[in-house]
């Protein structure tokens, strides 16, 4: 772990530790490289930079089937730390299943790696659970160059810290972990889908396996597999 050091600065939940990189690290990378020994709870951080890069090692006792569910949890952990600093007339929404858009342009996303398993009923011995978004853009990039994304900075947020940000995440995931724990799947449900913004539907919902289900005016049902969808985030263009 030469890259990186333990942080006693990042003001963290219970049970979290943090990790810090130098500027230009990869906080994916390092979570997934310690998670065997770090364990769950483990927070990595890249400082400094444009970017949004942290990363927390999870240990679900459960299958990975239902495991897969900790990306909508964590999806609603960032959205609800970002709108702490969110100007009110700029909404945070969802494109399913991970990326995350500020007033409609799109700002970075979430994703999700795991150990190897034999099956989807084995349970993984840990998960990485990856955010990722734009604080700002490169010096002498100006508004509307690329009207498709946008950033913190952009968006006039108050607080553009990326290691604040961490925080109010960590403890906002701590919240839904914990809700999931007790209270099952229905809150990560609605929690999520209170900010998804397309695809649209009649009636949308979120199954066991993570799936997304969607019901037309017709009562026709169409199905999105969480797993199909989770093998190639559609976000990374965003922040590489």
């Amino acid at each position: 772990m030469r890259a990186a050091e333990l942080d006693r600065r990042l003001d963290l939940p219970p049970l979290f530790r943090g990790v810090t990189l130098r500027e230009g690290g990869d906080a994916f990378r390092h979570a997934c490289a310690i998670a065997p020994e770090a364990g769950a709870g483990t927070l990595v951080l890249a400082r400094g930079g444009l970017t949004f890069d942290c990363a927390v090692v999870l240990e679900p006792a459960m299958p990975l089937a239902r495991a897969r569910l900790a990306l909508y949890v964590g999806m609603a952990a960032l959205a609800d730390a970002l709108a702490v600093a969110a100007p009110p007339e700029h909404p945070i929404g969802f494109v399913w299943p991970d990326l995350i858009r500020v007033d409609g342009a799109r700002l970075g996303g979430m994703r999700l790696a795991w150990a190897p398993v034999a099956g989807e009923l084995q349970a993984p011995a840990w998960m990485v659970l990856h955010a990722a978004l734009r604080l700002a853009e490169p010096p002498g990039i100006e508004t509307g160059h690329f009207p498709d994304r946008t950033s913190l900075e952009q968006q006039g947020f108050e607080d553009q810290d990326g290691a604040r940000l961490a925080e109010r995440f960590a403890r906002h995931l701590m919240v839904g972990l914990y809700t999931w724990q007790d209270e099952g799947l229905a809150p990560v449900a609605e929690q999520y889908l209170l900010r998804l913004e397309e695809p649209k539907a009649a009636r949308r919902g979120i199954d066991p396996s993570g799936d997304l289900v969607l019901v037309d005016e017709a009562g026709v049902e169409t199905r999105r597999p969480l797993a199909e969808a989770l093998a190639a985030p559609q976000w990374l263009d965003l922040v590489a």
